[in-house]
């Protein structure tokens, strides 16, 4: 696939709005979006259907009261991974404050530029966050149809092994906006259309025999001997620690798995759906150092895999007290503020970042927050064939899709969960009418299902990666969806392309992946393509945030003396 280009996405006009989230939180969006050569590309398609009209309730009619009742949160506090990022997020309340706050321009408002920020806040800096297009949270943006309907980037779940996730919400006073479901992990059947197979992680017993007994009783995916030889095979990742799982970032799922001598059903019957949740591709292609990772944390912690939903949109429920709090305390948040060019000191450090509209902004330290294909789309000529930049050549973002479908009637055959579709071109999906608050709908079911592997279709119509769902789902809701829709027929709905969302975990990466300190003085990195020991996730780029602020902190009095120099000659030139 060709290299796509950051170019000008909704907003042409190059105007840096402040953000006012009040504000934001009201605007409308509009019904189609076609981001031509940028990170994504959103449309939408709604059918008039005489039979099945779509008509949103009044807001001065309640027919039906609503009670959305999910489980309690569980217990994350006493774990050592919460205290651990617990006391990383005191260390920049707690640092001294600085004499003269840094002023730190920041480029791209995802997650991992928004932790950025909020951590270089609360340790007394002035953080200016730039965000080029005109929506907050990079790969969790979603948009606001004509009819009120959220349609997002991804389908974002939450889990209990999220410890710097779960620390940030809970340092923004929003821990109720995570509904919290069952401890399970609930798989379709394909040999079974309709059927599901679940495992089931019992609240009595600890970690990691919680996951061994639900393993062990789940008796329709993997047979006792396949078991047997997969937990044996597991034994060196356990009884090596971190330094195992790290050095199998050279083999692939399939190639490890053999390796073991693990039979290729486990591959099939499992890893397959698991490779696709976590990084949107086979195991093939996936490093197994990324499954390892998974299973330690979901084996390890005994609320490690305890899925929660968003109770709403990112951009809304999310990011927006994150910018409050930023804002709360001196720093900026821009939007349509897009990075058109890195000028560079006579010594090759970074003097500006030159926007579109040809505004420059200067700054004590400056950090690229984008993803690692922007960056490398914008670095400068003369550092690219540094080690530390050059070794990025390797980090490529994998395509995926995310589909939005409403039908005219409730689907019965689903769960108010994550439901794993072990499908050949769908990952996850989950009935969002039923999962998240903001979204419910006792009468018509919205379907969000995450389209993967996605290389071969994102250059597809939209009409055609419907058509293709269909087909899927017809699989999974026998008696309820039809390819040709003679049963429950479609209302609307919305295909989000992302051409490179995340970094490709692949053999090998992991040399590749940078610290978020550069050996350009004031130059810093976040993402969670970054050094971080939590991969390619929404955990891994909020820790990749928290890594770059830490940086900067340390990097203070450096920081300091380097901008009183800059400033001396202006002053002498006055």
């Amino acid at each position: 696939m060709a290299q796509w280009a950051c170019v000008s996405a909704a907003n042409l006009s190059c105007q840096a709005t402040i953000v006012n989230t009040q504000k934001q939180r009201n605007s409308p969006r509009c019904d189609a979006f076609s981001f031509k050569g940028s990170e994504f590309m959103a449309q939408s398609c709604r059918f008039s259907i005489p039979q099945a009209v779509y008509r949103r309730p009044r807001n001065d009619v309640c027919p039906l009261k609503v009670v959305c009742v999910d489980y309690p949160r569980p217990d994350l506090d006493s774990t050592a991974n919460f205290l651990e990022a617990a006391y990383f997020s005191s260390t920049f309340r707690a640092s001294p404050r600085p004499t003269k706050p840094l002023k730190v321009v920041i480029a791209g408002a995802g997650l991992a530029g928004l932790a950025t920020a909020k951590y270089l806040a609360d340790a007394g800096h002035q953080p200016i966050l730039l965000e080029a297009r005109d929506v907050l949270g990079g790969k969790v943006a979603a948009w606001k149809d004509s009819d009120g309907d959220w349609y997002e980037t991804g389908l974002h779940i939450f889990f209990g092994a999220y410890p710097n996730i779960q620390n940030l919400f809970g340092e923004l006073g929003i821990n109720d906006r995570l509904q919290w479901k069952e401890h399970s992990m609930i798989f379709a059947m394909p040999n079974k259309p309709g059927e599901f197979s679940r495992f089931d992680f019992l609240e009595v017993l600890p970690a990691p025999i919680n996951g061994i007994w639900a393993i062990l009783k789940n008796n329709e995916m993997l047979t006792w001997p396949e078991k047997i030889k997969f937990a044996i095979g597991l034994l060196p990742a356990i009884l090596g620690g971190q330094a195992y799982v790290e050095a199998q970032d050279g083999l692939s799922v399939k190639d490890w798995m053999r390796q073991q001598g693990i039979p290729d059903r486990v591959t099939t019957e499992v890893f397959i759906a698991m490779s696709k949740a976590l990084n949107f591709i086979n195991p093939d292609e996936l490093s197994m150092q990324c499954i390892l990772i998974a299973l330690n944390r979901f084996l390890q912690e005994k609320h490690g895999s305890k899925m929660a939903f968003l109770d709403g949109s990112p951009p809304e429920r999310l990011c927006a007290p994150i910018v409050d709090h930023i804002q709360s305390l001196g720093g900026e948040v821009r939007t349509n503020s897009r990075i058109q060019k890195i000028d560079l000191n006579n010594d090759g450090t970074v003097k500006s970042f030159v926007l579109n509209n040809g505004s420059m902004i200067e700054a004590d330290a400056y950090v690229f927050a984008t993803p690692v294909d922007i960056l490398k789309l914008l670095l400068p000529e003369n550092w690219k064939e540094m080690p530390y930049f050059k070794k990025l050549e390797k980090l490529v973002g994998v395509p995926v899709i995310n589909v939005h479908i409403w039908f005219d009637r409730k689907l019965k055959n689903t769960y108010d969960h994550l439901l794993f579709s072990r499908s050949p071109l769908l990952s996850v999906y989950a009935d969002m009418s039923v999962t998240c608050k903001e979204y419910y709908n006792p009468n018509q079911s919205m379907l969000e299902l995450v389209f993967a592997p996605a290389e071969e279709w994102i250059s597809c119509s939209d009409s055609e990666i419907i058509d293709a769902t269909l087909n899927e789902l017809a699989k999974l809701f026998p008696d309820e969806i039809a390819a040709d829709q003679s049963k429950a027929k479609i209302l609307k709905y919305h295909v989000v392309k992302t051409p490179r969302s995340v970094y490709k975990t692949v053999p090998g990466c992991e040399p590749c992946r940078p610290l978020q300190r550069s050996p350009l003085e004031g130059f810093y990195l976040a993402g969670d393509y970054t050094k971080q020991k939590y991969l390619a996730s929404m955990e891994g780029a909020v820790l990749s945030g928290k890594l770059c602020a830490q940086a900067i902190v340390q990097d203070y009095e450096l920081l300091a003396a380097r901008g009183k120099k800059t400033r001396l000659p202006e002053a002498a030139a006055r």
